[in-house]
């Protein structure tokens, strides 16, 4: 299997997705200067499975411009770049997350943390928009999954979980994103509408989707700058995508570790997913606050689909 894996991480795609996505447009902050929390749970959506949280702080400045992570980034022809750090933290478990025994047709527990550099490049005459990210980090034990979850189900009196023993053990993360964003419609700023693709290679995530996102309300137009932060903002947003899934290390284990207690064989693996995120944006002078939803088909032949909510909130610098 361990071959297989690594024949998907050299295979050419093209296209990606995955769950904390700070760099869509319709979230685009206006500034080049700003500090955003991401939290996502699935206590939003009255569950405690699969996909059970994540979070990152996130930080763009100009002078994250000398990164020397960016030189290894396509530079393509835009009037308009931001730079960005993010520190991200993902855990899952399976339906049963209580039970200290192994789950043989669930997921497997897992928990990865790493650091993530960004740059997003716009070009407002063909109104479009490149992103990309490289994030370095771990899976495993070293991603205290086990910790964040007992303290917070311990915090709100919740059951302790009781599976952890057998999760995905470590790994190294190592990530490439790449997306990209072509504006096909717009009317006066009150509705917009973008096709998006993008790529994801590495050894967390391998995959990729193809799919659009809009925007209905008092908007900001993302693909240009003369934005004014003062002025009020509040919209709705929906992004579907199609996934084709090449890897995933949350549930088939890492490439270089062979001694996970449990994992999802890559046959049984769905190659196809469908995903649909949605919520509403309030932007007022240098506040950003989202609540969003998320509903994504199942990820392996015996799983089920899965539900959570978040939220973000963001401020401005300048």
């Amino acid at each position: 299997m361990k071959n297989y894996i690594l024949v998907l991480l050299l295979l050419p795609t093209i296209l990606s997705s995955q769950k904390i996505d700070n760099l869509a447009s319709f979230r685009d902050m206006g500034t080049s200067n700003y500090f955003r929390l991401n939290y996502d749970n699935d206590f939003f959506a009255a569950s405690d499975k699969n996909y059970t949280q994540g979070y990152s702080f996130e930080y763009v400045n100009n002078g994250l411009a000398k990164n020397p992570i960016n030189y290894i980034f396509i530079k393509p022809k835009a009037n308009h770049f931001t730079y960005g750090l993010a520190l991200e933290h993902i855990g899952y478990t399976p339906s049963d997350f209580v039970s200290p025994d192994i789950q043989i047709d669930d997921r497997p527990f897992a928990a990865a943390i790493y650091l993530k550099s960004f740059v997003t490049a716009t070009d407002t005459i063909t109104k479009s928009r490149l992103s990309q990210s490289l994030s370095l980090g771990i899976i495993g034990p070293g991603a205290f999954g086990r910790e964040m979850q007992t303290a917070i189900h311990k915090l709100i009196e919740n059951k302790t979980p009781g599976g952890w023993d057998n999760q995905i053990q470590n790994d190294p993360v190592f990530n490439y994103k790449i997306g990209y964003e072509k504006q096909v419609f717009n009317f006066k700023d009150i509705a917009n509408l973008q096709a998006i693709t993008s790529f994801q290679l590495g050894t967390l995530f391998t995959n990729a989707s193809v799919g659009f996102n809009t925007t209905v309300g008092l908007l900001d137009n993302p693909f240009s700058r003369n934005n004014t932060p003062s002025k009020f903002k509040f919209y709705a947003f929906v992004q579907p995508t199609v996934n084709i899934v090449g890897f995933d290390a949350t549930l088939q284990g890492g490439i270089f570790t062979n001694d996970n207690p449990h994992t999802i064989s890559s046959k049984n693996i769905e190659r196809l997913t469908a995903q649909v995120d949605y919520g509403l944006i309030l932007k007022y002078r240098k506040l950003y606050l989202e609540y969003t939803r998320t509903t994504i088909t199942k990820e392996f032949i015996s799983g089920n689909s899965a539900n959570w909510g978040g939220f973000k909130a963001g401020f401005l610098f300048n």
